[in-house]
């Protein structure tokens, strides 16, 4: 193993939760190297923290171990498993949807459940509610330190039972391409399709063409305007919208030097939908 932990939680940094786990991993082996992915993903929103693990697993080295905690049915049922992802890299998570962007872009290649009788740290066994430091980052430091393998973690899961999330697909409609709002460039506002950026091309759109942006919350109507298609936010004055293709090669939507999500009060998930379309350049 490559001894990288990399870290992420909905626990934010305010209180003591993500250094118990630092000190759990660093306790199982002093050499082991820790990172933070995020702690910020918002309370309980499993699909932002599926969505972050697949915006950043793929540029990590092999045989990373990720540990993911965004866990609103922690002390319940529901299973914790370590997958094997088709890049040789580990997660370690709640299986709750947190695997579902993984297992549609880069893949699984084998599940297992954590055998908690082993792999948990000691005498917390009265401990139904910090998972994340008992279970996740004991687990994860054990592995990622080569203190167990892989086939240690505990038996196998059918990786078809593994839990996912409604994931929309985007579309082409004639000229009109439909899609959804997936997440948002937090710090900037920018918004983030799931609209990949082989289909928009198939519109024969180019970049300095212009484009019929539609927004729409279930039936209700957000936002319409015509803006470019823009290379870089320096193409655009400052203010004026643009679409762009963004670091996972889908479109996103922004207003340079600005945040299109706050001007506009857009938001995220399945109900939020935005049509894309060319129009001539003299409109």
């Amino acid at each position: 193993m490559s001894k990288n932990l990399v870290l992420q939680t909905d626990f934010g940094l305010s209180d003591g939760a993500v250094s118990a786990m630092y000190g759990v991993a660093i306790s199982v082996d002093p050499d082991i190297r820790i990172f933070n992915l995020t702690h910020d993903i918002p309370q309980y929103n499993i699909w932002e923290a599926s969505y972050r693990l697949y915006q950043t697993v793929r540029y990590w080295p092999e045989e990373t171990v990720f540990v993911s905690v965004v866990d609103p049915g922690v002390g319940t049922e529901r299973l914790s498993v370590v997958v094997k992802t088709g890049e040789n890299q580990y997660i370690v998570t709640p299986d709750n949807g947190t695997l579902t962007h993984i297992n549609n872009s880069v893949g699984i290649l084998e599940a297992r459940v954590i055998d908690e009788k082993v792999n948990r740290l000691p005498n917390s066994g009265e401990s139904y509610t910090f998972h994340g430091r008992d279970v996740y980052a004991f687990t994860g430091a054990r592995l990622a330190s080569n203190t167990i393998s892989f086939e240690e973690v505990g038996p196998v899961v059918d990786v078809e039972n593994i839990i996912e999330l409604t994931k929309p697909k985007a579309s082409k409609d004639g000229e009109v391409i439909r899609g959804n709002i997936d997440i948002l460039d937090v710090r900037f506002g920018n918004l983030w399709t799931n609209i990949n950026r082989e289909l928009f091309k198939e519109t024969g759109v180019e970049y300095g063409d212009s484009l019929e942006v539609t927004i729409e919350n279930n039936t209700r109507h957000i936002y319409k305007s015509i803006m470019r298609f823009g290379r870089s936010f320096a193409e655009s004055r400052i203010g004026e919208p643009l679409v762009f293709v963004n670091s996972v090669d889908k479109l996103g939507v922004a207003l340079n030097q600005g945040s299109f999500a706050n001007a506009y009060h857009i938001e995220t998930g399945a109900n939020w939908k935005i049509s894309i379309r060319k129009v001539p350049n003299n409109l």
